[in-house]
C-alpha cells in the first residue's frame, strides 16, 4: 500500500459572536455569545461533527485601546477566560482539540505550564497552548506596569518562557505514577526531576505538580509572523497560525519557516502552518455576496476606524477617511499585521474607509466569498502549492457561519480526498499528525 495522502488540518477560530466586527447585530447571531456557555457547547459539537482538529480561542488580558466612541458598539469587551471555558468543553466532547491563547508577557511559566498540563489531562490529551507575546499595550496597566515592554524584549522573554514551560512539562517520566497500594510507593524513585532553571527573566526550580498526559505534553502553537516571531516558531512551535493576503506571500512564509525549522534541528513536518481564512458562504456566488454586504452595511464608521487604528498602531482620527492611508511608522505593537495592512492598502489603492471595511471581518486574514466549491478551490490551491498545511477557519458570525462550513465545505473537501472522514486518534497530536514528544530529561 502507498503512503496515505496528505490531509488538510482545520482549526475553528472562534470569536464571541463571529469574526465580523458587526456580527453581533445580525438577528440570527448569538449576541451574548462571549458569556454564554450553551452557545460554546453548540459550537464545539458542530466543529466536532465536522471533524475539525481543534477549537482555537484568542485572548487578551485587557480591553483593546479603541476609540471611546466605538467601545460600546463592539461585542468584544466581555467574554470567558479561555482555559476555564475549554476545561468545561472538554467534558462534553470526545475528539476535538482545544487551543487557548496565553501571553508570555504578563504570566509566569509555572502557572501556564500547570494550567495547560491540567487541561491536557482533563481532555485526555487534546490541549494546545497558543504562545503569544502581548501586542495590546493596555494589558500593562492591569499588571502593575506603567509601560508595555519593547517588541524585542517581549520576544526574548518569550523564548526563555517557552524553555521553562517545556522543561516543566518534562518533570515526570511517562510511567512515573505506579500508585502501588501494596508497597505504599506512589511514584517510582527517580521518576521525578527538578528543573532548576536560572535565566535572565526567570528562576524556576520545579518540578511541576501535574503528571504527563497521553500526548506527552500540550501542542505548542505560535501566531507571530514578524522575523522574531518566525524564528521563535521555527524553534518551538508545532502549529503556526498566520495571516496572508496573497498566495505568493503565503508560500514565502511557508518555505521560510520550514527551512528555519530544519535549521533548528527539527523535521519540517514537526510544524503545521495554518493560515486564517474568513469564508462567507452561499449556495450561489450571489447569495454569498449578499450575505457579506449585509454584514458590511452594519459596520458603524466609529467601529471601523477604531479597529483599523488599533491594528496598525496609529490613531487615524482627523485623517480624511476617503483619502489614502498615511505613512505608518514602525511601532512596538504587532509588527507583522501593520505591515500586511499597509501593503494591502498600497497594492490595491484603498482609502482608509475601504481598508477598514476590508478588514471588518478578516482583520488581515484571507477573505473568500463564494460557493462551497469556490471556498474549497481556494483551500486546495494553497494546500497543494506549498502555502499551507491546513487552515484556521474564521466564521463570519456564529453559530450559522460555522454550521454552514461544516454542512457545505467539509463534504466538498472530503469528496476531493483532502480531508478526513473520521478522526485518526484520540489526542490532538494524533489528529494533527505530530509526533509524541519524548521526555527530554528521562534516562
Amino acid at each position: 500500500m502507498g503512503e496515505a495522502r496528505r490531509q488538510i488540518k482545520l482549526g475553528a477560530f472562534l470569536h464571541e459572536t463571529g469574526h465580523h466586527v458587526a456580527a453581533w447585530r445580525l438577528p440570527e447571531a448569538q449576541a451574548d455569545g462571549g458569556a454564554n456557555f450553551a452557545h460554546y457547547v453548540e459550537l464545539a459539537r458542530i466543529a466536532e461533527r465536522g471533524r475539525f482538529d481543534m477549537l482555537f480561542l484568542a485572548d487578551t488580558v485587557g480591553l483593546w485601546q479603541g476609540h471611546e466612541a466605538a467601545l460600546n458598539r463592539t461585542a468584544r469587551v466581555a467574554y470567558f477566560e479561555p482555559l476555564t471555558l475549554l476545561s468545561a468543553l472538554a467534558a462534553v466532547t470526545r475528539h476535538i482539540g482545544f487551543v487557548a491563547t496565553a501571553t508570555t508577557t504578563y504570566n509566569e511559566p509555572y502557572q501556564i505550564a500547570r494550567q495547560f498540563a491540567s487541561l491536557d489531562l482533563i481532555s485526555g490529551g487534546r490541549a494546545g497552548w497558543n504562545l503569544v507575546t502581548s501586542s495590546n499595550p493596555t494589558e500593562a496597566f492591569n499588571f502593575s506596569r506603567n509601560a508595555h515592554p519593547a517588541h524585542a524584549d517581549r520576544y526574548a522573554r518569550a523564548r526563555e518562557f517557552a524553555d521553562v514551560v517545556l522543561g516543566l512539562w518534562d518533570s515526570w517520566d511517562d510511567e512515573a505514577f505506579i500508585r502501588d497500594k501494596e508497597s505504599g510507593v506512589f511514584f517510582k524513585p527517580g521518576g521525578m526531576r527538578e528543573l532548576n532553571h536560572a535565566g535572565a527573566a526567570f528562576q524556576v526550580r520545579g518540578p511541576l505538580n501535574v503528571p504527563r498526559s497521553p500526548q506527552g505534553h500540550p501542542v505548542l502553537v505560535q501566531a507571530g509572523s514578524s522575523e522574531a516571531g518566525r524564528s521563535l516558531a521555527a524553534e518551538t512551535a508545532e502549529a503556526i497560525f498566520t495571516a496572508h493576503q496573497t498566495l505568493g506571500d503565503a508560500q514565502e512564509f511557508y518555505a521560510d519557516v520550514k527551512v528555519k525549522t530544519v535549521a533548528s534541528g527539527r523535521h519540517p513536518d514537526d510544524v503545521k502552518i495554518m493560515p486564517g481564512i474568513f469564508p462567507v458562504l452561499g449556495r450561489t456566488a450571489q447569495e454569498a455576496q449578499d450575505k457579506f454586504e449585509r454584514l458590511q452595511a452594519l459596520v458603524h464608521p466609529d467601529v471601523g476606524l477604531s479597529l483599523l487604528s488599533g491594528m496598525i498602531g496609529v490613531d487615524l482620527r482627523g485623517h480624511d477617511v476617503d483619502g489614502p492611508l498615511p505613512f505608518i511608522p514602525e511601532s512596538e505593537g504587532g509588527k507583522s499585521r501593520a505591515v500586511l495592512l499597509s501593503e494591502l492598502a498600497r497594492r490595491e489603492h484603498l482609502s482608509i474607509r475601504q481598508l477598514y471595511l476590508r478588514i471588518a471581518g478578516a482583520r488581515g486574514h484571507k477573505q473568500v466569498i463564494g460557493t462551497p466549491a469556490q471556498i474549497a478551490d481556494h483551500m486546495e490551491e494553497w494546500f497543494v502549492s506549498g502555502a499551507a498545511d491546513g487552515f484556521n477557519v474564521m466564521p463570519p458570525y456564529l453559530p450559522g457561519g460555522l454550521s454552514d462550513f461544516v454542512e457545505l465545505v467539509t463534504p466538498e473537501l472530503q469528496r476531493r480526498g483532502l480531508f478526513r472522514r473520521d478522526y485518526e486518534g484520540r489526542t490532538l497530536r494524533e489528529n494533527l499528525g505530530l509526533r509524541r514528544p519524548s521526555n527530554r530529561t528521562q534516562g
